[in-house]
């Protein structure tokens, strides 16, 4: 990229990198010091410095900035100076062949003994230039105005102000400045750690929805985020995986830009080492579009929308190259970073994004997800595309998560597994600790509560992980439990970390919940008692797996209402050590398996299903997937596996029902390869799964008695409208064969156009209570309904030679939505509301898809 004629002036606090390495011999030939390892040490720049050349190098532009070439200067103690130990490393995975150097450790800072360290002048600044770049590392350049740039400190320039600070406070007399003089056109941008460290507790890699929420709710309550809430642009990088980007022109705007298989946090791994630079290589990729907006003209706004995506690409990129294969001769950084090629593992439009609602409602964090925002159509319609197309490809802007064979895109279980991952992460790295991990987990029967489990131990440190289960209801007394402990202390000094379940942990010994008080010390102390001998446990995680409870709240009895049920309920509790016992926890999971478990916040349930039976299907039959990854599956087989009310036990009967079907050498999931009505009868609700099957037979039959209600209705609404031709008034058995035609039409389009308002229609048994749209819906389905009316009489009268023509004529409703008078538009509601009579009388329930927030349905 050339862009010469633009100007940039960069500067900043300045800081040199000394890294060092150790190299080892290859041979024994040679001078006798060659046998030995060698120590290597280079000189880089860092802070301000790195900034201006990750800036040359992204926009081509004429960059204006200070300049250090004085090695002696450097060595002389006034600048500060940062030794890295580097290390060679692989370039993505382990085992990888490739490797390159990249920081293991940071070793620490070398300033001057008194004072602040040495600043350096712009070398010909300029007041006239195109932006400004500022890199505030907090070590003395905010506060001396000598240093900084001449196009800041005049009042009539307006450039571009990208203002990269590790302290946000506004005390800042550089932050002052920028406020009072430039805040129409400055981008602040601030590491999220740099945010944490100051006390603002946005959560951290456990969901995207989570992390956005948390700021929302500390940009609009925190009073340390005050003076941040007037930023007209705010850019918060989260990792190198995703960004906040907040605006602020005269309304609020918080955007979220994120990879969707990534979390903050999850591109490095601890195995690669670390990089220092990552700010300053993503706010170089935020300028250069930026440069590239100026040029062109756009929107300051639009220019930062690309410059982040283009951030976030340059970072990961400039993380991998690390400092090259030999840091002595490898150009650093490399140019690579900042031009986009064919063969790179991550691309600008991998990147997502998502407008965050600014809620202050708590109950609204619940019901936003980023799945609801990202996808044009209901979520049936991407249940069915995940099992016949694969999870990637039917889920490629979302955040999903992976923890070895789990995959999940609910939010809710997100958070829970991220939260366990983490602290596993934490105990296993913990050396010399004394006390196992304690975590429940909480699941109806079936529900697939040690699998994920056991995926996100294994995702962490399969080698050293052995799993363990003992189930505590088949336990007759203590002695029991005190011979598990010890099978565990085996697995422990075979040099392993047993992982240890101990299922329906909440089952009864002498009492309800009569195990807890035996677990209390192995919890606490990491001991427990045999007759009279105390033995150590040692590095152990145990996982206490509910059997009477399936959630946390109703072990605990948080979910409780009446005041004395609740009231006797804690008396019991509390004999039973309840209390001591989740004061040992250090986290628990609710697993949701494919049953959904509330019917006003569960929207989720019917993805969760999906994704199970899509891995069910690759897993036991994957000769019915075919080389593009497509799933053979009979349309009414998938729907009802889908749509069925309930599975009896949960994930054990939708995998139960595909090892009862006839598959092994099936080239398609044919309904005929069902189990018997009767093995059904086991796992579901056999007469509702055998409606779902057969709804589109069931539909295809009723489509003439269907049309002929629509017409009745028709004629009732409009009778008397002089306007309205008076053939489409007979009776049925007199009407023409083209009208006969609409109507069916419409009668089969009845389910699509319910679709557009996240409805799907059900063949029941049962008596059908009134059903009743609201005037949103009504809207809605007016219009769809009168456009598509509107093109088929259109179509046949211009068919039959126009408006003479006998039996087809315009009539006064033959106009688009938008011409429609008022009455006409009503006529057009009462037409649609008369559809859930017309289905019901057919057996045929308008059911939602998925439930919207309440505080977003107004009925």
């Amino acid at each position: 990229m050339e862009n010469m004629d633009t100007k940039i002036v960069v500067s900043g606090d300045i800081c040199v990198n000394l890294l060092q390495w150790i190299t080892h011999p290859q041979n024994n030939e040679g001078l006798s010091w060659q046998m030995y390892s060698n120590m290597h040490g280079i000189l880089q720049n860092g802070a301000g410095l790195l900034l201006s050349r990750f800036i040359s190098l992204s926009t081509g532009a004429s960059i204006i900035s200070p300049q250090l070439h004085d090695t002696e200067l450097i060595l002389s103690g006034e600048f500060l100076k940062s030794t890295v130990e580097l290390e060679l490393l692989p370039m993505f995975n382990k085992g990888d062949k490739k490797k390159v150097y990249r920081v293991s450790r940071f070793i620490g800072f070398t300033g001057p003994i008194a004072g602040s360290p040495k600043l350096l002048p712009i070398i010909n600044d300029d007041p006239d230039v195109d932006m400004i770049v500022l890199d505030d590392e907090n070590n003395g350049f905010n506060s001396y105005r000598e240093f900084w740039p001449l196009a800041l400190k005049q009042s009539n320039t307006s450039p571009v102000i990208l203002y990269k600070t590790n302290n946000p406070i506004d005390s800042n007399e550089l932050w002052q400045h920028l406020q009072k003089n430039h805040n129409e056109n400055t981008i602040v941008i601030i590491n999220s750690d740099d945010l944490r460290s100051k006390g603002v507790n946005i959560s951290k890699s456990l969901s995207w929805e989570k992390t956005a929420q948390d700021f929302i709710w500390h940009i609009n309550n925190n009073p340390n985020l005050t003076f941040l809430v007037n930023c007209r642009h705010l850019i918060i990088p989260f990792g190198n995986e995703g960004v906040i980007y907040y605006k602020n022109e005269g309304v609020p705007e918080t955007r979220l830009y994120f990879l969707p298989y990534e979390f903050e946090g999850g591109f490095i791994k601890d195995y690669q080492g670390k990089m220092y630079g990552l700010t300053s290589c993503f706010v170089a990729g935020v300028a250069s579009a930026i440069v590239s907006g100026i040029q062109n003209k756009e929107e300051l706004n639009e220019s930062i929308s690309i410059g982040i995506r283009r951030g976030i690409v340059s970072a990961q990129k400039y993380f991998i190259n690390g400092f090259g294969e030999d840091p002595e001769k490898a150009v650093f950084p490399n140019p690579s970073i900042f031009i986009e090629e064919d063969n790179d593992f991550v691309k600008e439009d991998y990147v997502q994004d998502v407008i965050v609602p600014n809620k202050t409602n708590s109950d609204c964090h619940s019901c936003w997800y980023i799945l609801k925002d990202k996808s044009s159509t209901n979520l049936a319609e991407i249940a069915y595309d995940i099992v016949k197309n694969g999870v990637k490809n039917a889920l490629n802007t979302i955040p999903i998560a992976r923890f070895g064979n789990l995959t999940t895109v609910d939010k809710t279980e997100i958070e829970s597994y991220r939260s366990i991952k983490n602290l596993m992460i934490e105990y296993i790295s913990t050396k010399n600790t004394v006390r196992p991990l304690s975590i429940a987990v909480f699941g109806t029967p079936g529900s697939g509560k040690s699998f994920g489990i056991v995926e996100v131990a294994k995702s962490i440190a399969s080698s050293s992980i052995k799993k363990l289960d003992f189930n505590l209801s088949q336990f007759n007394s203590p002695l029991d439990l005190a011979n598990a402990f010890h099978k565990v202390r085996d697995v422990v000094l075979e040099g392993k970390i047993p992982l240890v379940f101990f299922d329906e942990f909440d089952s009864s010994l002498n009492g309800k919940l009569g195990w807890l008080k035996y677990f209390l010390a192995p919890m606490q102390d990491g001991l427990f008692r045999d007759g009279d001998s105390v033995h150590p446990i040692g590095k152990a995680i145990f996982v206490f797996a509910g059997g009477t409870s399936s959630t946390f709240k109703e072990f605990s009895g948080e979910g409780i209402r009446d005041e004395e049920e609740k009231k006797k309920f804690l008396v019991e509790f509390k004999g039973a050590k309840g209390p001591d016992f989740i004061s040992r926890l250090r986290g628990y999971v609710n697993i949701l398996g494919p049953n959904q478990t509330d019917d006003k916040w569960d929207h989720l349930f019917i993805i969760r299903r999906a994704m199970l039976l899509r891995s069910l299907l690759e897993r036991k039959v994957p000769h019915l997937i075919n080389e593009h990854g497509e799933a053979q599956i009979d349309n009414g087989v998938l729907r009802a596996l889908l749509k069925i009310k309930r599975y009896k036990h949960e994930s054990r009967s939708m995998e139960a029902i595909m090892e009862m079907s006839m598959l092994t050498n099936a080239k398609k999931w044919e309904q005929s390869f069902l189990p018997s009505k009767e093995q059904l009868r086991l796992h579901v609700d056999e007469e509702q799964f055998l409606r779902h099957l057969m709804h589109d037979a069931f539909y295809s039959e009723k489509i003439e008695e269907l049309a002929e209600g629509i017409h009745e209705k028709y004629i009732v609404i409009h009778k008397g409208n002089i306007d309205i031709d008076k053939n489409n008034l007979l009776p049925w058995n007199e009407l023409s064969e083209e009208c006969k035609i609409y109507y069916r039409k419409q009668a089969k389009h009845i389910p699509n156009y319910l679709l557009k308002i996240n409805y799907d229609v059900v063949s029941v048994k049962e008596k059908l209570e009134t059903f009743e749209f609201n005037q949103k819906e009504l809207e809605t389905l007016a219009e769809i309904e009168h456009t598509d009316w509107h093109n088929y009489r259109k179509k046949i009268a211009l068919k039959c030679g126009g408006v003479k023509n006998n039996n087809i004529k315009y009539d006064s409703s033959l106009k688009c939505w938008e011409e429609l008078s008022q009455e006409m538009k009503n006529k057009a509601y009462e037409m649609v509301k008369c559809w859930p009579e017309i289905l019901a009388k057919s057996n045929f329930k308008i059911e939602r898809l998925k439930q919207l927030c309440y505080c977003e349905t107004k009925r």
